[in-house]
């Protein structure tokens, strides 16, 4: 699997902050029949680890690591089953590791400056980070439009009702949503029903 199979997964990447609250195993298992089967699982939890690793046994899930920092932690997540690693940013030592893993990668970047980094790595595909905070949609449009080749999975901020807008950009293949899963919530059918609303929109072909 390379990023683009990842990217090009499902319109919407949940990305979760999981403390322990929800059964890893059993919400893989939710978002995927709901036609979400790429899912992030952010290092920023002391259960980060743990719900790897129940989410990558479940069939058709496409686990993968977020906020991942360093090598340490690109090592962490790979041993756990990460099937692809995103960062909040870019730096050489980690972007070298990464490819070097032979992982799908998708770097973060918020201007210009790191995604010519990026391309120097060789790497073409980016998670615009923050996206709301960076400047919108409006700033990915001219971040956009000097690097052609480039295309993007916009992060930070997108709700359900913003995200058709992101998506309808050619250089959009799928934004990240941390709407799909709240803060201390229990209730599976609550996320199934968001899951469904999300797999159901559109991106760019």
């Amino acid at each position: 699997m390379n990023i683009d199979e990842v990217m090009r997964g499902a319109p919407v990447i949940p990305v979760l902050v999981l403390d322990g609250t929800l059964d890893p195993a059993a919400l893989a298992e939710t978002l995927v029949a709901a036609g979400l089967p790429v899912i992030e699982v952010t290092m920023r939890t002391p259960s980060a680890l743990h719900a790897l690793r129940a989410m990558a046994k479940v069939p058709g899930a496409i686990v993968g690591a977020g906020t991942v920092l360093n090598e340490r932690m690109l090592g962490e997540a790979i041993d756990a089953g990460s099937q692809f690693i995103v960062s909040p940013g870019l730096t050489e030592k980690l972007g070298r590791a990464a490819i070097a893993s032979g992982v799908p990668f998708l770097p973060g970047v918020a201007n210009a400056g790191d995604i010519m980094r990026g391309l120097d790595l060789g790497l073409t595909r980016f998670k615009f980070f923050p996206a709301e905070a960076s400047g919108g949609l409006a700033a990915l449009k001219a971040l956009a439009a000097p690097f052609g080749e480039v295309r993007f999975c916009p992060t930070g901020g997108i709700r359900e009702d913003s995200a058709p807008q992101w998506l309808a950009h050619p250089s959009v293949l799928c934004v990240g949503g941390s709407w799909l899963v709240q803060h201390g919530e229990t209730d599976l059918t609550a996320i199934a029903e968001r899951a469904r609303r999300a797999a159901e929109l559109r991106g760019a072909e």
